[in-house]
């Protein structure tokens, strides 16, 4: 009676093993026919029966089956991640076992699949499809982990796109992993041309430099980190959202970890200008200046935040303190004579309201002589913004109304001929 059960037990496991190679072969036949449909049916078929595959059966399953699925690209996005996942675990199967059969294969084909999705990523992204984009450098990433910069690549597309929630998800990973986005950039001055290039590593490089001695001067650069922009993101996307708490504990992470970051410390003032917490962002950025004083953008944007507070001297301060550091801020020149002009209203506002009195006339022409002098104030800075940028229209039209104004004809007729010349062009283009 135990052989009798021993025997079927044996006639079962065989017929098993029949079956299992059968779906194998199915596979592996509607493979080389690029039948992929028969050939995920097929896999669908010996999955029933993988539990009891041999681990050489079971690792050559694994590579079939991730041919399968990916369909030399054409695969779906859920099928292609079941390709990878597949792949994976033939490689750790093999590695288990000691026998590296298909592993050498496997790591062609996902070099083939990798190269293949980031070709497309950066097609999608230079075809401004940045949904795509997004996706396809997220897939990059899963193929290669540690390739931590195309999922930086899929946060930075999905933000362009405005799918926040895609961005917060891989800017989050990306916070938690650590990721600082820094990296050496490797240049050289080319001898002949004596333009500094740059080379995709430091071998590439020293070969120019070294034994073509095509190139000397060599230098390496540490790019700037991205740790601010990561977290700034992820505070303005909760700002979005309405998570104001979740934005200021990311921004206080942060900055306890990198408390003399300056990158960070302007993107938590971002955050609470966002959220209308101006006195807050005015402290913030004082510090910031504090910590560069000769920040000429820094100096420029406290001088923006106490005009739209209404301290326009204050404003007029800061900048001038930026004009002092950056001769050629066009802005700053043009909003010194926006302040500068915010008075006039309230002069006209005065004039119109005077009777028809003596000392009502008197007081119209010390107002009147009161508005020109405005005028003249501004004219210097808006000349300089006009000077500093040709196409700059805006400071020429307040130029050609105030010379109209203070009744400087040739010089009103002359901005007016420039105003019409620009208003052409721009119709032009």
């Amino acid at each position: 009676m135990k052989k009798l059960m021993t025997l079927v037990l044996l006639l079962a496991f065989t017929t098993m093993s029949f079956a299992q190679k059968n779906e194998i072969k199915a596979i592996e036949k509607a493979i080389k026919g690029s039948n992929y449909g028969d050939a995920k049916s097929a896999v669908a078929a010996a999955e029933a029966l993988e539990g009891s595959m041999d681990d050489k059966l079971k690792s050559k399953f694994y590579f079939l089956k991730a041919k399968a699925l990916y369909a030399e690209g054409q695969g779906s996005d859920s099928d292609i991640d079941s390709a990878i996942a597949s792949l994976d675990k033939l490689k750790d199967l093999e590695s288990s076992m000691g026998k590296l059969k298909y592993t050498d294969e496997a790591n062609e084909m996902k070099t083939g699949m990798l190269n293949s999705f980031l070709t497309k990523a950066n097609d999608a992204f230079n075809n401004k499809d940045y949904k795509v984009a997004a996706k396809r450098f997220e897939k990059v990433y899963k193929m290669s982990p540690t390739d931590t910069l195309y999922l930086y690549y899929a946060a930075s597309a999905a933000v362009t796109d405005q799918d926040y929630d895609s961005a917060l998800d891989y800017y989050v990973q990306l916070k938690n992993m650590g990721y600082t986005g820094v990296q050496m950039n490797y240049y050289a001055t080319n001898k002949e041309s004596g333009v500094e290039e740059s080379f995709p590593g430091k071998e590439a490089r020293d070969l120019s430099v070294r034994i073509a001695k095509s190139h000397n001067n060599p230098r390496d650069v540490k790019s700037d980190p991205k740790t601010a922009e990561i977290v700034k993101n992820i505070a303005l996307i909760y700002v979005s959202q309405g998570k104001n708490e979740k934005a200021l504990g990311a921004m206080a992470d942060a900055r306890a970890e990198n408390p003399d970051d300056l990158g960070l410390l302007l993107s938590e003032a971002n955050v609470h200008l966002k959220m209308g917490n101006r006195d807050k962002f005015k402290d913030l950025m004082e510090q910031a200046t504090q910590k560069d004083p000769n920040n000429a953008e820094l100096l420029y944007n406290l001088g923006v935040l106490a005009a739209e507070g209404g301290n326009l001297e204050e404003s007029k301060k800061y900048y001038k303190k930026a004009i002092e550091i950056n001769p050629n801020y066009v802005d700053a020149y043009n909003n010194i004579a926006v302040a500068i002009l915010e008075g006039e209203a309230a002069i006209v506002e005065e004039m119109n309201g005077l009777g028809t009195s003596a000392a009502d006339n008197k007081k119209y022409d010390e107002l009147k002589e009161k508005r020109s002098q405005l005028y003249q104030d501004a004219i210097p800075y808006l000349e300089k913004a006009l000077e500093l940028r040709n196409t700059n229209i805006d400071a020429a039209r307040t130029l050609m109304n105030i010379y109209s104004a203070l009744a400087e004809t040739e010089k009103f007729k002359a901005m007016r001929a420039r105003v019409e010349q620009m208003e052409a062009s721009a119709g032009g283009n």
